[in-house]
């Protein structure tokens, strides 16, 4: 399991079952920015999302805290059928009102360690079309488009992925 990194007043840790809520919370805000028409109904219970993603015994749910507020957050794990050296980042969101002061980085490197530690050697994801704020965080930490995952005609994401040994 991932420790407790502090860096002044924020930490990086497993995000806890009774914070539930507050990720499903920040997930909605950060959706909400990359969405121009507002975020469609699909159906999903965020919250049972988060919270069956946060008991995963195969997971890990990141947060940064700062003053005692969640203001980002990751998941990540071995997506089925994948290669065991493979990781991938399902969720990745940052509170909008707190964009450009780091966190976003800071919780990315703290990613990396764990893949790292993990033995991961690749790590992929899939980022909505519309969302160029993040496609530009992604693209400056080394994610490329992933050449075995083009995206299909019509689909609302493109698939990205990282070397995570650095290579």
């Amino acid at each position: 399991m991932i420790s407790d990194r502090v860096t002044r007043s924020r930490v990086i840790r497993t995000v806890l079952s009774a914070e539930t809520e507050a990720v499903a919370a920040l997930h909605a805000r950060a959706r909400a920015t990359y969405y121009p028409d507002g975020i469609p109904d699909d159906g999903t219970d965020w919250s049972a999302a988060w919270r069956a993603a946060i008991e995963r015994p195969d997971g890990h749910v990141l947060c940064v805290v700062e003053q005692g507020r969640i203001l980002g957050v990751a998941s990540f794990r071995t997506p089925e059928g994948a290669p065991a050296g493979t990781v991938k980042l399902f969720q990745f969101h940052v509170d909008p009102d707190h964009w450009g002061r780091g966190i976003g980085t800071a919780l990315h490197a703290e990613c990396v360690e764990q893949w790292r530690a993990d033995g991961k050697r690749t790590a992929v994801l899939d980022v909505h079309v519309d969302n160029r704020r993040a496609q530009t965080f992604y693209a400056g930490r080394g994610w490329r488009p992933d050449p075995d995952n083009p995206p299909a005609e019509g689909d609302h994401h493109l698939f990205q992925c990282f070397s995570v040994a650095g290579e």
